[in-house]
C-alpha cells in the first residue's frame, strides 16, 4: 500500500498545536497470479521431476473481474526460464483466461497467459497460439468436446520416493489400489481431495478423481470442454496441483514411467474426443472415419504425445506398443478405444489412449482437430 501524508491547519504561521496530520492509506485490493509454461518439462534442462509451470504475482488497487482483456500484459526474464537469451531476455505474458484464486480466495485471481517473444511473435513454447490458428469456422461449427484424464504420481519431497511406499522397498503388488479405500490402499488422498476442491472453487470443469492402479498414483478428469478451454484448464489445474503440493510437502510428477523396474503401470493422459457429428444418432460412422484418419497419422501424433512415452507404451499395463496402431471396443490395450456404451448406442466419442501424462494439452487438442477435421 501507499501512504500519502498531508498537513493542514490555519494560515501560515499558525500555532504548531493547531495543525493536524492526515494519513491516507491506499491499499492494493487484488492479487493476480500470472501463470505460464516454460515448455521444458521432461527435457534435459529440467528432467522429469521439475515441472514446467511458472508464475508471479501482480498487485492491483481494485479487482478487475474475470475478463482477461481487462488485464495488462506483463514481462518476465526469459533467460531465467530457458525461453530467451540474456542479451534480449524480456518475454511478454498476455492474459487469456482468468479464474478465481481458490487458495487466496476472492477477489484474487489466477491468470493463464500466452508467452510472446521479444519480437512480439508467439514464443516457440506458445502451443496455445498454434491451436488458435487452426480453429476456423469449420472447426467451430463442429463444436469439439474433450475430456482429459490427467494421471500423476506423488513423490515424497525429502526422499523423491513414491509417496506412501516403504523406505527402500516396494508395496504389495498392483491390484488392491485402483479406486482403493483405506490407509493400506490409498496413499496421498488429502492432496488429491484438496486439489479437486481447489479446481471446483476456481470454476474449472473437473469431472472427478480416483486413485490409480499403481499406489501413490492418482487421476483427475477435466471436461467436457472445448479445445482452448481444455488447454487452459489443464494447465491451471496442473499449477494448482504443484502449488498445493508445497503445502503438503508432496511433489507431483507427470513422468510417463516413474517406476521402471517391476510390474507397475505408467502414467498417461487418455483424451476423450468428439465432434458434433459423433454425438448424434448415426455418429458411429463418423467415429469410424475418424479412427481411420488417426491410423494414418500415428507417427505425427506419437512424436508429440509426451517425452519418455516409449517407456510407457510397451504393449503391457493397459497400453498398445508405441510402434503399433490399433483400435477396439472396450480394449484398453488399444491406441484408440471405443467405449462399450458408445458402441451399443451407436454414437458418442472415442478415447485416444496414447498421450503421456506430461503431454501438452494444447498440442493434443490441435492434433486431433488437424487429423480428424482437416485431414
Amino acid at each position: 500500500m501507499r501512504l500519502n501524508t498531508q498537513v493542514s491547519g490555519r494560515a501560515t504561521g499558525a500555532p504548531r498545536q493547531g495543525r493536524r496530520l492526515t494519513v491516507r492509506v491506499q491499499a492494493y485490493g487484488m492479487k493476480a497470479e500470472y501463470i505460464w509454461a516454460d515448455g521444458n518439462e521432461g527435457k534435459a534442462e529440467k528432467g522429469m521431476i521439475f515441472n514446467e509451470m511458472r508464475s508471479k504475482t501482480k498487485c492491483f488497487e481494485a479487482p478487475l473481474g474475470l475478463d482477461a482483456s481487462e488485464y495488462p500484459d506483463w514481462s518476465f526474464d526469459g533467460s531465467s526460464t530457458g525461453q530467451a537469451e540474456g542479451n534480449n531476455s524480456d518475454c511478454i505474458l498476455r492474459p487469456v483466461r482468468v479464474v478465481t484464486d481458490p487458495i487466496r480466495g476472492a477477489p484474487h485471481v489466477l491468470v493463464m497467459c500466452e508467452v510472446f517473444a521479444p519480437d512480439g511473435k508467439p514464443h516457440s513454447t506458445n502451443t496455445r497460439a498454434k491451436l488458435r490458428e487452426i480453429i476456423d469456422d469449420k472447426v467451430t461449427a463442429e463444436d469439439c468436446w474433450y475430456g482429459f484424464e490427467q494421471e500423476y504420481t506423488m513423490l515424497a519431497k525429502t526422499s523423491g520416493h513414491i509417496y506412501g511406499w516403504p523406505a527402500g522397498g516396494f508395496p504389495a503388488p498392483q491390484g488392491p489400489f485402483y479406486c482403493g479405500v483405506g490407509a493400506e490402499s490409498a496413499f496421498g488422498r488429502p492432496l488429491a481431495e484438496a486439489h479437486m476442491e481447489a479446481c471446483m472453487k476456481a470454476g474449472l470443469v473437473i469431472s472427478g478423481i480416483n486413485a490409480e492402479v499403481m499406489p501413490g498414483q492418482w487421476e483427475y478428469q477435466i471436461g467436457p470442454v472445448g479445445p482452448l478451454a481444455l488447454g487452459d484448464e489443464v494447465m491451471l489445474s496442473r499449477w494448482l496441483l504443484h502449488r498445493l503440493g508445497e503445502d503438503f510437502g508432496i511433489v507431483s510428477t507427470f513422468n510417463p514411467k516413474p517406476v521402471r523396474t517391476g510390474d507397475w503401470n505408467g502414467t498417461g493422459a487418455h483424451t476423450n474426443f468428439s465432434t458434433k457429428g459423433m454425438r448424434v444418432p448415426g455418429g458411429m460412422k463418423v467415429i469410424e472415419e475418424a479412427v481411420e484418419k488417426l491410423s494414418k497419422t500415428h507417427i505425427e501424433h506419437i512424436t508429440q504425445y509426451g517425452i519418455g512415452n516409449e517407456a510407457r507404451l510397451t504393449g503391457k499395463h493397459e497400453t498398445c506398443d508405441i510402434n503399433t496402431f490399433k483400435h477396439g471396443v472396450a480394449d484398453r490395450g488399444s491406441s484408440i478405444r471405443i467405449p462399450l456404451p458408445v458402441m451399443l448406442k451407436g454414437y458418442g466419442y472415442l478415447e485416444d489412449r496414447r498421450p503421456a501424462a506430461n503431454v501438452d494439452p494444447y498440442t493434443v487438442a490441435r492434433l486431433l482437430i488437424k487429423t480428424v477435421l482437416k485431414g
